[in-house]
């Protein structure tokens, strides 16, 4: 079996070491890749979708398998490509992954089929987002297209919301979009993956992570600081709840309304006292969720997307760690701000007992690993309780260093 994986990041990294490990044995390839990502799988030399494509058909590729969400919405979509190719994908059409790629387009999806979520509305202009907002905080602000994880404000004032729209309708960091301004929902917070093959699903581990930048969660948005997994994680009875008034509905409304979705789908959730409400949709693998769950994943996970991608669901080729994982995320200097490069990166040689996935990372002249990028790399260590998998991680993870490093200190600690 022949698999190329579409994407560079420590997610991408995370899939292809699974995939790796399958019992299947499949040969790997990777674009754009890592240097990080080659040392598993070759990486594919072409410039654009449309050779990778070409190289794809050219070399009897059996699967597809897209990891960063920005193909699948690019152009005439990479899952679209492929089928027109002939390829299996694991990953959804252009149609269904606005999911992801609208914000407004979720919300109306949602309203559609009775999925609860927070009541939003649409606005183009940072004074018709005040007027919506009336003076009622906290407020949340949603950028309507694709923003790295970094599209969403949860506003406490008016200082913080004129803030944020300043980025988005001023100095229009994110591109040209229109934006939501949605209710605060209150409660924790909880990552649930599905794998979806048209009304067919199976539900991986759930998982939470940590987007502040500080401890304590506090300070800046992120794309995520570090992550906890475990099938401990919820009990029985709220996962059937999830399952019957969130996953079923959402797999259902696929269905019903022709898109023809395969793939991971990630639902971010709010449990709130009136129960779980939808916050976003993702139509891949969260960042760095994935690093966190993949650890628990075992069997024949190539074979698994291989099926998938052709309609096929195939559960019994999967089988679930219960105990716990457990990331953490090591940044660079200045991130989330910005991000700083060139940094040798120190003591990975030194960690043992856990797994380490790169995300911004290159090998510099000297053959050393470097910065190259906002978030560094994933040290995700796992054990039988959560208490021994986030000692494990933090403790592995202090054996790594790089000037400006920034690391929390509390991912896997705060309550639930």
């Amino acid at each position: 079996m022949r698999i190329v994986v579409v994407g560079k990041g420590g997610r991408e990294h995370a899939l292809i070491r699974s995939l790796s490990e399958s019992r299947s044995q499949p040969e790997l390839f990777c674009f754009p890749g890592s240097d990080a990502i080659s040392e598993l799988a070759q990486l594919v030399e072409v410039a654009d979708m449309a050779e990778l494509i070409a190289w794809m058909g050219a070399n009897a590729i059996d699967l597809c398998l897209a990891g960063e969400e920005s193909y699948l919405l690019k152009d005439e979509g990479l899952a679209n490509l492929c089928v027109k190719n002939g390829i299996p994908c694991w990953g959804p059409p252009k149609d269904a992954a606005q999911l992801e790629g609208s914000k407004e387009f979720a919300k109306q999806f949602m309203e559609r089929h009775a999925i609860p979520t927070g009541a939003a509305k649409v606005v183009e202009n940072a004074e018709e987002a005040m007027e919506v907002i009336g003076g009622n905080y906290p407020t949340v602000l949603k950028f309507d297209g694709l923003a790295a994880g970094k599209g969403v404000a949860v506003c406490p004032d008016e200082a913080s919301a004129v803030e944020f729209l300043d980025e988005v309708f001023g100095k229009k960091r994110f591109g040209e979009g229109s934006m939501l301004v949605e209710e605060c929902l209150v409660g924790p917070e909880v990552s649930i993956f599905a794998a979806v093959s048209g009304g067919e699903s199976l539900i991986f581990t759930p998982a939470r992570d940590y987007k502040l930048i500080g401890e304590g969660d506090t300070g800046a948005n992120t794309g995520g600081m570090g992550a906890v997994a475990s099938r401990q994680l919820l009990d029985g009875k709220l996962m059937e709840r999830i399952q019957k008034d969130v996953i079923g509905p959402t797999i259902d409304g696929l269905e019903s309304d022709g898109l023809g979705y395969v793939g991971f789908l990630y639902f971010g959730l709010m449990l709130t006292s009136e129960g779980p409400k939808v916050i976003e949709y993702n139509c891949r693998f969260g960042d760095p969720e994935c690093q966190a769950v993949m650890p628990l994943v075992s069997g024949d996970f190539a074979e698994f997307c291989l099926e998938g991608a052709r309609g096929r669901l195939k559960p019994e080729l999967l089988s679930f760690d219960e105990g716990w994982s457990v990331g953490v995320i090591l940044a660079s200097g200045g991130y989330p701000a910005s991000s700083h490069s060139g940094d040798v990166i120190r003591g990975l040689d030194k960690v043992e007992g856990a797994r380490v996935y790169h995300a911004g990372t290159r090998k510099n002249g000297d053959g050393q690993w470097e910065t190259n990028g906002g978030r560094v790399l994933a040290v995700v260590a796992g054990g039988a309780d959560r208490v021994s998998a986030v000692e494990k991680a933090h403790a592995e993870a202090a054996k790594v260093d790089f000037d400006g490093a920034q690391r929390r200190n509390d991912i896997g600690r705060l309550s639930f």
